[in-house]
């Protein structure tokens, strides 16, 4: 890894503990807001469900401080236990929002499913891309450049599959807020607090997309630079 891009893996390290640090921040004190509703999460995810006609998707919990998340290939929604059962404004939120990407799924949301199709080649990529690229660097500065290029197309793959997460997390908090705010499931007073807590959650997403962008085109200006000294 060269100076420049450890430099900017580093800002962007940091401005993504920042961001992680606020968004669990927001958990927290969210999760401390009862929900007026009185529905645990398991229950918000479940309601959801039957209100947009799905009944093939279970509701399980799962171990792991957020670590809740949607399974297409099982059809599952994984709420972690401080959703599963908690009746708070945040545990609403998360579970709406993981019914969300169930509900995409259903609809064959096309982000969704475009993200799906790539999961097999970045799970490939990922496990080589950075011996390739680092070596790839170290090869380019000698006038070979082939390596390197191979590296930058893997690592292109996770670009992309960071860039079409962004529309996905995005419309699934969409879905959320729209569904918790016209069944009444949140108050008036509840629903900024989900929809705040869903905001700093997708940011995440945005600083791993950006963080991803930008390493790439220093990688790309590093193969450049080295073409053009051949």
């Amino acid at each position: 890894m060269t100076p420049s891009i450890m430099f900017v893996s580093l800002i962007f390290i940091g401005i993504s503990m920042i961001v992680s640090m606020i968004m669990k921040s927001r958990f927290a004190a969210y999760s401390k807001v009862p929900l007026a509703a009185r529905l645990t999460g398991k229950d918000v995810a479940e309601k959801m469900l039957r209100e947009n006609g799905i009944y093939d998707v279970k509701v399980v919990s799962v171990d792991g401080f957020l670590s809740d998340h949607y399974n297409p290939m099982n059809k599952t929604i994984n709420l972690s236990p401080e959703v599963y059962g908690n009746y708070s404004v945040a545990a609403a939120a998360v579970a709406a929002h993981e019914t969300g990407h169930a509900v995409q799924h259903a609809t064959a949301y096309s982000w969704l499913m475009m993200r799906s199709r790539l999961v097999p080649l970045v799970q490939f990529s990922s496990t080589l891309v950075n011996w390739i690229l680092l070596i790839g660097v170290i090869m380019a500065s000698s006038g070979n450049t082939t390596l390197l290029l191979v590296g930058i197309v893997l690592f292109a793959l996770s670009v992309l599959f960071s860039l079409i997460t962004l529309p996905v997390e995005f419309d699934a908090s969409r879905r959320a807020l729209a569904w918790l705010k016209t069944t009444n499931v949140t108050t008036p007073y509840e629903f900024p607090k989900a929809k705040n807590a869903l905001s700093w959650a997708a940011m995440t997403y945005v600083v791993a997309a950006l963080a991803a962008v930008v390493t790439l085109i220093q990688y790309v200006m590093i193969f450049l630079g080295a073409r053009n000294r051949e």
